[in-house]
């Protein structure tokens, strides 16, 4: 698991149950962005790492936007640890 940090928001990366999962926090809200392990596979959103899926996306960016969206913060201030970073098709 890696961790980042920015301001009131933290991410969690972990690889478990055969997804990649970057999972963020912000005053009690959450968000996540799950893929394949194999990370080839469309980004899934959900309201929280165990949550039923919102949507679907072909890129990071816009799967951090969603995500952002749902913490109620600029997608700019979502921290990503370096181990996230390739997220996406």
């Amino acid at each position: 698991m890696s961790k980042a940090e920015s301001g009131d928001i933290a991410a969690h990366y972990e690889e478990r149950n055969g997804e990649r999962l970057l999972s963020f926090e912000a005053d009690g809200r959450t968000a996540a962005v799950a893929q394949n392990i194999e990370g080839y596979a469309m980004l899934k959103v959900r309201p929280s790492a165990d949550g039923d899926e919102l949507e679907r996306y072909y890129g990071f960016d816009m799967a951090l936007d969603h995500a952002a969206e749902l913490l109620g913060v600029s997608p700019s201030a979502l921290p990503v640890p370096a181990d996230a970073e390739d997220m996406g098709m």
